[in-house]
């Protein structure tokens, strides 16, 4: 933005007055939002999928679509345009995953299974420091392949094969990047034992992955 220099008289006195011009810069263009109506027509095969892949349950899949669905109608006022209402709704859709996921958990407590017992009981995994640590974060981040149809369509199939409540663990901290605290709290299990739940569901999927998986490598 340039400004010009004009001269004006103040008391008897000239003075220089630097008068701003106009900013050339224009807006971002906004993205035109899809009436409501609309959504069910193209977003909702693209949230269930995204669902799916998260929850592996059809009717609580269905159920976030629906809920989302009310949602972004009831805040639609707030959407600023600055994206495709597609990935907003998704954004959406994320909380209501997780809201699913506490309601599972509430009704069917998570329960160690022997050899998680074994491990957690174990005088290695006492004291060798895991219990005050995170988990170490998996070099491969599936969030980054939120747009590869091939990739979500692989991972599903993959991620199908983790039981729960491995496979709530990672959906919790890897795919929606909740905090350590924040899954334990969702979960009600212990850091340790979420620990052993994320490193099940990583070495699982990185052993499907890398045997179906034809994209980027998998660590």
């Amino acid at each position: 933005m340039f400004s010009s220099t004009h001269m004006t008289f103040i008391d008897g006195h000239a003075a220089s007055v630097i008068v701003p011009r106009k900013s050339t810069v224009t807006s971002q263009p906004k993205v035109p939002i899809t009436p409501p109506e609309k959504w069910v027509e193209l977003y909702s095969d693209y949230l269930y999928g995204f669902a799916m892949s998260r929850l592996r349950d059809p009717e609580a899949s269905a159920d976030c679509v629906q809920d989302t669905f009310l949602a972004g109608i009831k805040a639609l006022n707030r959407f600023d345009g600055s994206r495709d209402i597609k990935f907003w709704l998704r954004g959406i859709m994320r909380n209501k995953i997780v809201d699913q996921i506490r309601k599972t958990v509430k009704e069917n407590k998570v329960d160690i299974d022997s050899e998680d017992e074994t491990l957690l009981e174990s005088f290695w995994f006492r004291f060798s420091g895991i219990a005050t640590t995170n988990p170490e974060p998996w070099q491969f981040n599936p969030r980054k392949q939120y747009d590869n149809t091939e990739f979500w369509v692989v991972f599903r199939e993959c991620i199908d094969s983790v039981k729960n409540p491995a496979r709530q663990a990672f959906v919790l901290r890897v795919l929606e990047d909740m905090t350590t605290e924040e899954v334990c709290k969702i979960m009600d299990i212990t850091p340790n034992y979420l620990w052993v739940l994320l490193h099940r569901a990583r070495q699982q999927l990185k052993e499907l992955l890398e045997e179906k998986w034809t994209g980027p490598d998998v660590m």
